[in-house]
């Protein structure tokens, strides 16, 4: 009988999405995360969401690796798209970018699947995400696991993981559009 634990990459947006989704996972996955987000802005708050990320891994004892912040391509792939609504067209090709590196670092590792802690956000749309997932597992030939993380109270279920692990929780999706939005309601 073999026993071995499908391995799966998981990208990991933030910490602060993470928790739950991990724990879920590792009933039945051996988990690597993947820290991957050049959407991230400034890059003190990239470099603040890496290293909560890394302390979530360590605590869960996963292990984890990341890509290259790769900015240039991002403002390069998003270009003209800077007004688009947070769930727009710039939020997918986003997605896009970052799915897709996921699945090549999954073809590369060995991965038998990869998937993504985006979908525990209420403020995201899980079947379009994982229409991207399946589009990024067609090009690179790997397997994604489609998920709707926030079902179950899951969104809540990590919240609260967080704050009992006293993980920094973003206030924004990340990219500099996003956060301007947050400002500019904020002082409304």
């Amino acid at each position: 009988m073999n026993t071995r634990r499908p391995k799966l990459l998981l990208h990991l947006c933030c910490a602060g999405c993470s928790p739950h989704v991990i724990e879920l996972l590792k009933q039945e996955y051996h988990v690597t995360g993947y820290f991957y987000n050049p959407n991230v802005h400034p890059e003190e708050e990239y470099l603040l969401r890496l290293e909560e990320a890394r302390k979530l891994a360590s605590r869960l004892g996963i292990e984890m690796t990341s890509g290259d912040y790769d900015t240039v391509r991002w403002f390069a792939e998003t270009k003209g798209m800077e007004h688009e609504p947070e769930g727009g067209a710039r939020c997918e090709v986003c997605f896009q970018m970052r799915l897709e590196s996921t699945a090549q670092e999954a073809q590369k590792g060995g991965f038998d699947v990869f998937t993504t802690t985006l979908t525990v956000s209420p403020h995201k749309d899980a079947e379009g995400i994982n229409r991207v997932g399946n589009v990024a597992a067609a090009k690179y030939g790997v397997s994604f696991l489609e998920r709707n993380f926030k079902k179950q109270d899951g969104f809540v279920k990590t919240v609260t993981l967080c704050k009992e692990m006293g993980l920094y929780r973003q206030n924004y999706c990340g990219c500099l559009y996003s956060r301007k939005r947050m400002d500019d309601a904020v002082s409304s």
